[in-house]
């Protein structure tokens, strides 16, 4: 991700004009800012030449400048607030009086082919200083107090805002937005809603005031919305930027104490708030979670991400997996594993092996107190799963055996070999079945992937299934990591309303294969015991979750727990269920007790972007 300075950098090299210029023989106007940005997202005077435009400078950066009207009009609806490009170090300093000659431009940050909206600007030939040390222009304040964002980005659908519809910032988030860019805005007293992260930082103006759902431990959770699927964006968010002063490190929970002031910019996707001064933090109270031990009787299941875990990483990196799953998670039983790297990390060395990250995984498990710990997965080809090139991320089963557990290994092979013998089984492309075994479903495959050859799983990781005993009890626990949204889905505050989400097709096949599988294993028992875990990047409300849980008949327990803790990964300060743990109705019917450890997401400093999960199954008596 571009972040920072780079993001205006970045939008002088990338950014397209929408409609040709005027022509250059047209005589430059008279002009204020307000008649520039007008009430839409595209100014009318789009490719115009305007000649002493008023403003004061407000903020500076590597190549231009914000100035606002001094003098503005009652018209909420346009903005006061303009960006001039002067592409090399403006001669303008902050308080300046200032007339800019230029062409009014729209620029959008990442291309023409970019979702995103644009920037309005001046692009200036001409920057005459008029006088220096004016006072600026008072700030308008965003939250409670002040202006209030709207509830929605759009309340109805619009097609492409930059074409027409009704410009409302009354009552579309994006519109309210857009009235302000390029203006000087303060928020008061905001609380983190989500942590420090690549020079940008999500807070709730106020103390998050009015603002609905939080959660228990300080955030916002995605709301729901009929016109944006996998919910609302919280339009109440701020986002902070770091393009103009450094941000401190925060936590969810964590506070800027009083008034901080910045200018309003658009880049990549969203508006930010570009503080003028680095605000003072006051830490909150948020400490990393716990779970409690299981109990002599239960099966203790989980689901962690590693997040590309590879012996390039510091030892660091992997004391802290260590530690998330001895501390954090108690040492369970079994661990559905996403995102574990190869022997050699990103280098795109052909190297698919992950035996040496895997050691290094377990010995620092051991050296920080907790159990012995054996490990399967399913060697993939290279750079066929998905994930940064060269690093080869895969699920896999983590697992003790001391307490009960024991994982059914079933003929595969531990990589290709090339004088293997035909009949033998190739394990990354051989789908795995169900078959009759002990008086109930077992696998063909133990390891072994899910329709690996399906399309739903083409360049991305494929779902592991594994056959376990637990005190001779015979499981199928499958492991998953879903295809995850990427830049190809539209922002919720681009030009496209709602955005669409391209990627959506992915996880919605991806479930149905599950689905499938889990239903040919309930064919072959329907009392088995089936443990479906991992990241699906979709939320329990999504249509792939919910698909999977009624046609396979699974019970998708983040949905059991209270709202305000119904949540493992914070997104641009949303807090969503992203990673899920369903069981199967001959589990699910025993006594259990399922926990989002809340120890990495909301962190600054955070090992992992997902919280992991574990589900404590009693499987005592039949």
């Amino acid at each position: 991700m571009v972040h920072g300075l780079g993001r205006l950098l970045a939008a002088a090299v990338l950014a397209a004009p929408l409609v040709p210029a005027a022509p250059a023989h047209a005589a430059p106007r008279p002009a204020r800012i307000r008649d520039i940005q007008g009430a839409a997202h595209i100014s009318r005077l789009h490719g115009a030449s305007v000649a002493k435009v008023p403003g004061i400078v407000t903020a500076l950066t590597v190549n231009g400048f914000w100035m606002q009207d001094p003098h503005p009009d009652k018209n909420e609806a346009t903005s006061e607030g303009i960006f001039v490009f002067t592409r090399t170090r403006p001669d303008a300093r902050t308080g300046d009086s200032v007339r800019v000659d230029g062409k009014v431009g729209e620029f959008r940050p990442g291309g023409a082919s970019s979702a995103g909206l644009t920037r309005t600007e001046i692009d200036a030939t001409a920057t005459a200083v008029a006088a220096h040390g004016a006072p600026l222009p008072p700030p308008t304040v965003v939250g409670p107090h002040g202006r209030r964002p709207p509830g929605s980005v759009v309340d109805l659908g619009h097609g492409n805002v930059e074409k027409g519809g009704a410009f409302d910032p009354r009552r579309d988030a994006i519109d309210f937005y857009e009235s302000l860019e390029g203006m000087r805005v303060r928020i008061e007293d905001a609380v983190a809603v989500g942590p420090s992260h690549e020079g940008e930082l999500p807070v709730l103006p106020a103390g998050g005031a009015g603002a609905q759902v939080r959660t228990s431990r300080g955030g916002i959770l995605v709301r729901e919305d009929t016109l944006v699927p996998g919910g609302d964006a919280n339009p109440e968010r701020i986002i902070l930027d770091d393009t103009l002063a450094p941000l401190p490190g925060m936590n969810v929970g964590d506070r800027l104490p009083g008034a901080n002031d910045g200018v309003l910019d658009y880049s990549y996707g969203g508006f930010r708030l570009l503080l003028t001064a680095t605000p003072r933090r006051t830490a909150g109270k948020l400490r990393r979670e716990t779970t409690r031990a299981q109990r002599p009787g239960e099966l203790a299941v989980a689901t962690a991400g590693l997040n590309g875990l590879n012996p390039d990483m510091p030892p660091a990196r992997f004391d802290a997996a260590a530690q998330e799953i001895m501390t954090g998670l108690r040492s369970p039983d079994l661990i559905a594993v996403g995102g574990l790297g190869d022997n050699s990390g990103p280098e795109d060395d052909g190297t698919t092996a992950d035996d040496q990250t895997v050691a290094q995984l377990i010995t620092a498990i051991s050296a920080a107190g907790g159990p012995a710990y054996e490990w399967r997965s399913v060697e993939p080809r290279d750079n066929d799963d998905g994930g940064r090139k060269g690093t080869n991320d895969r699920s896999g089963f983590l697992f003790r055996t001391d307490r009960g557990l024991a994982f059914v290994d079933h003929p595969s092979l531990p990589g290709p070999v090339p004088d293997e013998p035909p009949d033998r089984p190739d394990p990354t492309a051989t789908p795995v079945k169900a078959v009759p075994r002990g008086g109930t479903a077992g696998l063909t495959l133990s390891p072994g992937r899910i329709a690996p050859g399906d399309a739903a799983w083409s360049g991305t990781g494929k779902p592991l299934a594994g056959e376990v005993t637990w005190k001779g009890r015979r499981l199928i626990v499958i492991a998953n990591e879903w295809f995850p949204s990427t830049a190809d889905d539209e922002p919720l505050f681009g030009r496209h309303q709602p955005p669409s989400h391209p990627t959506a097709w992915r996880r919605d096949a991806q479930a149905r294969v599950v689905a499938t599988f889990v239903n040919s294993v309930r064919r072959v028992d329907a009392n088995a015991g089936v443990i479906v875990a991992g990241d699906l990047n979709a939320r329990g409300t999504s249509v792939p979750v919910r698909a999977l849980a009624k046609g396979a008949k699974l019970a998708d327990l983040p949905a059991e727990l209270p709202p305000g803790d119904r949540y493992t990964a914070v997104t641009g300060g949303n807090s969503e269920d992203l990673d899920h743990i369903m069981l199967s109705a001959s589990l699910h019917k025993r006594r259990h007790q399922f926990d989002v450890v809340h120890r990495g997401a909301e962190f600054a400093d955070r090992a992992g972007e997902h919280d992991p999960t574990v589900v404590r199954i009693d499987m005592s008596g039949r």
